[in-house]
């Protein structure tokens, strides 16, 4: 598909890109056939799932690719092709010309470095011959390029921990504004960001755009995110352009199949016809109607009663992490604990596991206090599982599948013991296919580096399984996945609701995911609850300030904000 955009000369222009990769096992096309345009303060979003694409080609504007890559085609930045530009003028347009900020700033920024000498390096690194700045004069660049961003030039002195992520992301975003450059290339930029610090970087990026005419190229894998920030978006799929258009366009009436796909993953809060039925390739079941609020008179699993924990910083203050909350799960029920980084979610599901001394207050399972002896924790620990947001982290790269979902059950030595006289094996077979990882005999001796993403998360959800828990907490579970695979796994933790039985405490983030699976939302902000009930008058009918703020935040707004404005 060709872009048909029609002014004079572009600031890029692509024309029959082609991209393969070189690998032991002969060529891999990895983009196919790729023709774009971007003028100085045009806005262009490439969207697709990890393998389509469309990080190839953004990198491959600055030649950015690993040496296995062979490129063919034109890629013609300010009219000049980049694929026969020496290495020394090939370096001039870098961070010159284009820059880029890349995905995942915790681990592109240098952890022992101060992030004002990080953001200074391009400044000397590029400056003309016989005009290298003076140290005063990049300081002063420095302040300016932090200003620009949103930061205090104070920030500069930091060193990459001790920012928030989205702190860290402005850092990125002013690295790449240092040498004024014409083209800003930003690779999932929001990744791993709550919803409202995206949508602050997100306005920031636009704000930049506007102030600087520069060109914007974004990728992502969300359309709500693009659609938010650019006026055109390009949806790529194995290698080639399926969908361009204007955004408005692509979103209303998206014309091709893995672009519906892609929308469909991302559900809209609001939306009827995506309550309890994440986009998945095969239809679900109807879920079972939910017991009316205050008609149910069996005690909770899971409880949290005025429940208090406070740290100390490093000047000695004390600071509440957690202050004064009440929190209850009940059997079969999905509840979404949500809020921005550094609301205290995470804090609190520590404690409700046990991982976390609280210093205050009282955690219930089965209306019993959590026992403080060892043998006591471990079993209450098989009871209550954690199932951990980013499962390659998670997962041992030197054990195979079989191994990681074996571990549980040998810690807690129930192998034989289970009730059902079930050995290891078959332990680990029943948590594979409990988990959709059918035949689990092919699976059994794979290792983590050759599954996917959602195969990797369904062998931790498996592993969690094993000990036939009775409530999963699960810490951002899909906030690492393809948009086709979040889909898969919030199915798999409804199927596993309905017919096991299971409780589970989600924590998120990620509205459009409360209203797709939970029965009930806890709405945390600085350690306390604001907001908690059913999802529908909680993200429908918000009474909090914070609860309307989140709402507001989203990409994509709500079904019936969409309805009022349109």
């Amino acid at each position: 598909m060709t872009d048909t955009a029609t002014t004079d000369v572009p600031l890029l222009r692509l024309r029959g890109l082609g991209v393969t990769y070189r690998t032991a096992g002969g060529e891999v096309p990895a983009v196919r056939g790729v023709d774009l345009d971007l003028r100085a303060g045009q806005t262009l979003g490439v969207a697709g799932e990890s393998g389509s694409g469309k990080s190839t080609v953004a990198m491959s504007v600055l030649r950015l690719l690993p040496k296995s890559a062979k490129v063919t085609g034109e890629i013609l930045l300010d009219g000049e092709d980049v694929t026969t530009m020496r290495w020394g003028r090939l370096r001039a347009v870098r961070w010159a010309s284009a820059s880029v900020v890349f995905q995942g700033a915790m681990h592109a920024l240098n952890p022992v470095r101060r992030v004002g000498a990080q953001v200074a390096e391009p400044i000397r690194l590029h400056a003309p011959a016989g005009a290298v700045p003076s140290d005063a004069e990049v300081r002063a660049r420095v302040a300016e390029l932090l200003r620009q961003v949103d930061l205090p030039a104070s920030k500069a002195r930091s060193y990459p921990h001790e920012l928030s992520g989205g702190q860290k992301q402005r850092v990125m975003i002013a690295m790449a504004l240092a040498c004024r450059p014409r083209l800003i290339l930003a690779d999932e930029p929001t990744t791993a960001l709550d919803v409202i610090v995206q949508k602050q970087v997100l306005d920031l990026l636009s704000r930049l755009v506007a102030e600087h005419g520069i060109g914007l190229m974004m990728i992502s894998h969300d359309l709500s995110v693009l659609a938010a920030t650019c006026a055109r978006i390009a949806v790529m799929y194995r290698g080639e352009i399926v969908e361009l258009g204007p955004s408005r366009e692509v979103m209303r009436e998206p014309r091709h199949e893995h672009t519906r796909a892609l929308a469909a993953a991302f559900p809209t809060v609001g939306d009827p016809v995506s309550r309890f039925a994440p986009a998945t390739s095969t239809p679900l079941p109807p879920e079972p109607e939910v017991t009316a609020e205050g008609e149910t008179v069996e005690p909770p699993l899971l409880a949290a009663r005025n429940l208090r924990v406070v740290f100390r910083d490093r000047t000695g203050e004390r600071v509440p992490a957690v202050a004064g909350v009440d929190l209850e799960v009940r059997r079969r029920e999905i509840v979404a604990l949500v809020g921005q980084s550094g609301s205290g979610k995470t804090t609190l599901a520590r404690t409700l596991l046990g991982l976390q001394r609280p210093t205050s207050g009282s955690v219930l399972f089965r209306d019993e206090p959590l026992p403080t002896s060892t043998a006591g924790l471990r079993a209450y620990r098989r009871q209550v599982q954690l199932v951990l947001q980013d499962p390659t982290s998670a997962l041992n790269p030197r054990h195979s599948v079989y191994e990681a979902v074996a571990e549980g059950p040998r810690i807690h030595g129930i192998a034989g013991a289970d009730g059902e006289g079930r050995d290891e094996r078959e332990i680990v077979t029943a948590a594979l296919e409990a988990a959709e990882l059918r035949p689990p005999e092919l699976f059994m001796p794979r290792l983590p580096h050759e599954l996917s993403g959602g195969q990797r998360q369904r062998v931790v959800i498996a592993g969690a399984l094993a000990l036939r828990p009775s409530v999963l907490v699960a810490d951002e579970p899909v906030a690492s996945l393809d948009a086709s695979v979040r889909g898969e796994i919030l199915a798999l933790l409804l199927r596993l609701r309905r017919e096991l039985g299971l409780a589970a405490l989600v924590i998120t983030h990620d509205l459009g995911l409360a209203w797709n699976i939970a029965d009930r939302v806890a709405v945390m902000y600085r350690g306390e609850l604001v907001e908690v009930g059913s999802v529908e008058k909680v993200l429908l009918d918000p009474r909090h300030e914070y609860t309307k703020s989140l709402l507001a935040a989203l990409p994509g707004g709500t079904a019936v904000r969409a309805e009022t404005t349109s």
